[in-house]
């Protein structure tokens, strides 16, 4: 479409390495002379695996590590979803006008639509990744009618009247009432200390975990901000130790932070249950602090022992990337199969009907848990609260709320 768009259609027939002679290794690879513009359109350049993350390992170049790859089989034989595809096209468009491909496509695509406020997230070398990193304001994602899913836990996300957007991680209400929840009737604990971060975040978790835990008639013994990137909690944690709280409740924005202070806390002999929001689980956090973090509690949306189809997914997730799956992994598996689930039930890919296939779902067992989607647009209502065990994070149970 770009191309034709550009009235270079003539273009597509051209091979890749003309473009970039400069790029070109010495000794071309096998297939790399014969992939032209229409199998890069078409991700069909002969690669059987995704380029992408040897591009991002092989250094600033990423068109130059793309023409070192050789494809498995001739171009326009094979399908493979392919990041280095669509990036060099990208470069190509790039080079052909000497301009940014968000900037090109600005009079071309977004003006007539009705589209402003984009921008492209860059490679080191200045060319728009062309594969992903495009961004547009929810304004632009109701203009075009498309359902649109998201991964962002702030609740005002789903409340800008967009019936578009929908949310397939819990919003950050439910983190508060999830920690409330647990501290107060699982863990039988009363005297609250809430610590968090003078930002939107910690300012935001901090009332929302205050409200939680009144609405169990519970107010907190107390409630104390710091400011980011402090380096001394001492304060902090002697009004801790001097309100009597059994319990700590935290929204610490911070990994850094997070690691200082739980050092202090136990330095200074403060011994009390902790439970923190998503932070106190972070590798950062949990390297930092050491056995400062053992035994202390957090919430997070994904833990690989959650449920059934967590545990599926990550048993496949390993095998396929021999790596660990995360949050940004397992909400985006579950985007991808509730779109697959809703465009089946719809049986064509009219937006409406697959938006209404979507808010249809019900109790749709997901990878980050049981999705019922609301009107507007948030799918689930519920958190995990995990263990730091001696240095393991451990599924310890999942809270749900109805609505």
């Amino acid at each position: 479409m770009l191309f034709s768009m550009m009235g270079l259609v003539a273009k597509s027939s051209s091979s890749i390495i003309s473009f970039f002679p400069d790029k070109v290794p010495a000794e071309i690879p096998p297939y790399v002379a014969d992939m032209k513009v229409r199998h890069l359109l078409a991700m069909a350049s002969g690669h059987a695996k995704e380029t992408g993350p040897a591009l991002f390992a092989g250094g600033h170049d990423l068109v130059r590590t793309f023409l070192s790859i050789p494809p498995d089989q001739e171009p326009g034989t094979l399908f493979c979803y392919n990041q280095g595809c669509t990036y060099t096209l990208s470069a190509i468009i790039t080079k052909l006008t000497g301009q940014r491909l968000v900037d090109y496509l600005g009079p071309r695509l977004f003006d007539p639509l009705g589209i402003d406020q984009t921008y492209w997230t860059q490679a080191d070398e200045g060319i728009d990744l062309g594969f992903t990193g495009l961004h547009v304001t929810t304004e632009t994602i109701a203009k075009l009618g498309i359902p649109t899913m998201i991964g962002g836990t702030d609740p005002s996300l789903t409340r800008v009247n967009n019936r578009w957007l929908f949310r397939c991680r819990p919003n950050d209400l439910y983190s508060s009432r999830v920690i409330a929840d647990f501290g107060v009737n699982s863990l039988k604990l009363k005297k609250w200390a809430v610590v968090h971060s003078t930002d939107a975040f910690g300012s935001g978790g901090s009332k929302a975990l205050t409200d939680a835990l009144m609405a169990y008639s519970v107010e907190p013994v107390l409630v104390q901000g710091y400011t980011n990137n402090s380096q001394d909690f001492t304060p902090v944690v002697l009004a801790i130790k001097k309100s009597g709280a059994d319990i700590i409740g935290t929204y610490m924005t911070n990994s850094q932070d997070l690691g200082i202070f739980a050092k202090q806390l136990r330095q200074l002999g403060v011994n009390a249950t902790w439970v923190g929001s998503a932070s106190i689980v972070t590798d950062t956090a949990m390297k930092l602090a050491g056995e400062a973090l053992y035994g202390t509690y957090g919430v997070a949306d994904f833990n690989p022992d959650a449920n059934d189809e967590a545990k599926a997914f990550s048993k496949m997730y390993r095998t396929k990337y021999k790596l660990e799956p995360d949050v940004y992994s397992s909400w985006a598996f579950d985007a991808m199969n509730v779109i697959a689930t809703a465009l089946n039930g719809a049986k064509d890919t009219k937006p409406e009907n697959i938006r209404n296939g979507i808010v249809g779902l019900k109790n749709w067992k997901g990878v980050e848990g049981i999705y019922n989607f609301d009107e507007a647009g948030d799918g689930l209502r519920g958190y995990n609260i995990v263990k730091n065990d001696n240095g393991k994070v451990a599924f310890v149970k999942h809270i749900n709320f109805e609505k």
